[in-house]
């Protein structure tokens, strides 16, 4: 502890006196400052015992002694020692009376006490708190280090904790809670994890400070600090406390956070090596080696590549910064890279929020960045799949109506999934996850699984601009024809196609005579080169004339 003007008075060798304000002399002591000026506040902190004789005062004014002494209390001098025996005998009734009715405490020094000694007697104790303040930090890293090795980030965070008589949250990179210490300080580390998201926006390292989120924690003061020493951060530590901590506890969580990077640290390590071995146990399934990627893969992927799981295929684009100064001059470019640094972003969050899902629902999955591509295999219906498909809900749902994306965007990202598969089959499974993900580009979407492709209808795909622009030139003579008058050949082609080539339920359909129809279907053939009678032109005349239904003729949809 500090020393305060109660230590003070204790100390048998300065034989000093209260002579007012005695209910507050529990405050702790920053400083001994002698100043005989007027007016000393200009050069005051705050926390000082000022220590005076009254040379240039007139302290038996009672107006201006209220006035010195309202000014000193003003800016946060925590007592005043009066030198007896020098220019008074005795202390002023006048500066007593003021002093009780501000409640600033007044010690008498008698004359034998120099200022000196209680500068030096301030000065000592201050020193020996913050001696003890180390002592007691270097020991409680020793501590947290011990915990640390042996019980791994529980046993150093109920180190933590008891270090700082408080509680600490342990949190991983999606801002789940990963361990609490004590136990009972998990419902308060769960309310912080919209603190903690906030947290993780800011570039490592980060800390804040945020009051209780209600309720019965309210008075609890939390530090929130980033772990991890690359561009984003790898972890969170939270730290509650009811009041801010000491110089002892600042070493102790100064400590802790540097014993969790390390770990953290490590871990990333380990992760990427993993990841290398993930790399090569999936270059094998797509070879179709199963049982060799099972045997490379040991026990690290768990029952995996025993069990049904989905492939998932995403893929990062660069933004329209990117793509729009890609071949421009010097500055350009470099505003073109960092843009395309940044695509790399939506990857990394995506494989850190299916990495947290599996991991705290104890499921292994199989992550391998491959540039601007990540490949993930995950258990069929696990934990991991459910935060792919939440994770492209979010951003589904972040994007402007019609998917258009805004202007500062650094990049975009599709997803694709592929139908529930074994290792036998992971070749089909990539190729599905592959298709999967081509449509969700055509689309506009963000996730689209290869179960959708089938259930759903060929005919959204002819929204593409290729096949518009084939549509178009296929049916432009057709359209030109009936332009001038001289008929409805686009109109008998669709109503003939539809019924199969029944002449008789086609020509119904239009209101004309079968034999009209026969004619209009040989100008069709005439017009643009093409027998009626191939099964294949059939079919590009019927999807031609679907990818064109919503327009009033080829090209009608690029018409202002």
């Amino acid at each position: 502890m500090p020393p305060t003007l109660a230590s003070l008075v204790h100390h048998s060798a300065l034989k000093l006196t209260v002579r007012a304000g005695e209910d507050r002399l529990d405050v702790p002591v920053r400083w001994a400052h002698v100043s005989e000026l007027a007016d000393p506040v200009p050069y005051m902190e705050g926390g000082e015992l000022l220590l005076i004789t009254a040379l240039k005062l007139d302290a038996e004014d009672p107006e201006a002694m209220r006035r010195y002494v309202r000014r000193l209390a003003g800016a946060g001098v925590v007592g005043l020692g009066f030198a007896v025996g020098v220019n008074y005998d005795e202390v002023p009734a006048a500066l007593v009376d003021a002093a009780a009715q501000e409640g600033l405490p007044l010690l008498e020094v008698p004359r034998r006490t120099p200022f000196l000694a209680i500068s030096k007697a301030v000065s000592a104790a201050i020193a020996a708190d913050q001696y003890r303040a180390v002592t007691a930090g270097f020991a409680a890293q020793r501590e947290l280090t011990r915990q640390a090795l042996t019980a791994g980030p529980e046993g150093l965070l109920a180190a933590l904790a008891q270090q700082v008589d408080g509680w600490a949250a342990l949190y991983d990179a999606s801002g789940a809670v990963v361990a609490t210490a004590p136990e009972w300080a998990g419902r308060r580390a769960a309310r912080l994890t919209a603190e903690v998201e906030r947290l993780r926006e800011r570039p490592a390292p980060a800390s804040s400070v945020v009051g209780g989120p209600g309720g019965p924690d309210a008075d609890d003061r939390v530090e929130l600090h980033s772990l991890g020493t690359g561009r984003r951060p790898r972890a969170a530590l939270a730290v509650g406390t009811a009041a801010a901590p000491g110089t002892a506890e600042r070493y102790a969580v100064h400590s802790a956070i540097a014993l969790l990077t390390l770990i953290t640290e490590r871990s990333r390590s380990l992760h990427a090596a993993e990841q290398r071995i993930g790399a090569a146990v999936l270059r094998m399934l797509l070879a179709g080696e199963p049982d060799h990627a099972r045997a490379v893969a040991g026990d690290l992927y768990g029952e995996l590549l025993d069990a049904p799981f989905r492939m998932i295929v995403a893929e990062a684009a660069p933004g329209p910064a990117a793509r729009a100064h890609a071949d421009g001059p010097a500055p350009a470019r470099g505003a073109a890279a960092k843009s395309a640094e940044a695509t790399g972003a939506p990857l990394d969050a995506l494989a850190e929020a299916l990495e947290a899902a599996a991991a705290r629902s104890g499921e292994a999955v199989l992550v391998v960045p491959e540039g601007e591509r990540l490949v993930v295999l995950a258990p069929d219906g696990g934990a991991a799949v459910t935060a792919c498909a939440d994770f492209a809900a979010a951003l589904e749902a972040g994007r402007p109506a019609g998917g258009a994306r805004e202007a500062g965007d650094d990049g975009e990202l599709v997803v694709g999934l592929s139908a529930p598969a074994g290792p036998i089959a992971a070749a089909s499974a990539y190729k599905q996850a592959e298709q999967a993900l081509s449509v969700a580009r055509r689309r506009g979407r963000v996730c689209v699984e290869h179960e959708q492709l089938a259930a759903g209808s060929v005919l959204p795909l002819l929204a593409d601009d290729a096949v518009r622009a084939f549509a178009d030139g296929l049916l432009r003579a057709l359209y030109e024809h009936d332009a001038t008058g001289r008929g409805d050949l686009v109109a008998s082609l669709r109503a003939w196609l539809s019924r199969h080539g029944q002449w008789d339920a086609a020509a119904a359909d239009l209101g004309v005579h079968r034999h009209t129809l026969r004619y209009r279907m040989r100008r069709v053939e005439e017009i643009l080169g093409r027998s009626l009678d191939d099964p294949d032109v059939r079919m590009e005349l019927w999807l031609a004339l679907k990818a064109t239904s919503s327009d009033q003729g080829p090209g009608a949809h690029t018409r202002p």
